[in-house]
């Protein structure tokens, strides 16, 4: 089985920072793209982030320059640096990553449980 562990959610005031965190375990072979995506309350499920091995990137238009996404394959890990937060960055963020596993020759994707992203005003 592979599991996606989310951790550093939380609540921040409009500017602060917030670092979260997405750890991937289980029989993994390989690891492709790893991406975080949001839901605020009443909206569709958005990408964030992606990241692909070797380190390309790309960023929603709303987040550009001020989040980063970065990750240490070692760890299969992937992180998310949140800066000058916003209110509208009120939302549950989860972790997607498309994984090999010793169960499958295929990539399949794998969600995390989310985590709740909070920013008042």
């Amino acid at each position: 089985q592979v599991r996606l562990v989310e951790s550093g959610g939380g609540l921040v005031q409009a500017g602060g920072s917030l670092r979260l965190s997405c750890a991937a375990s289980g029989s993994i072979v390989r690891i492709n793209d790893m991406d975080w995506y949001r839901q605020a309350p009443g909206k569709q499920r958005e990408l964030v982030a992606g990241i692909w091995p070797g380190g390309s990137t790309n960023y929603a238009d709303s987040v550009k320059g001020r989040f980063t996404i970065s990750r240490d394959d070692a760890k299969n890990t992937v992180y998310l640096q949140m800066n000058s937060l916003k209110p509208e960055d009120t939302a549950v963020y989860y972790c997607n990553a498309r994984i090999m596993s010793n169960y499958s020759s295929r990539f399949v994707d794998y969600w995390g449980q989310g985590t709740q992203v909070t920013v008042s005003p």
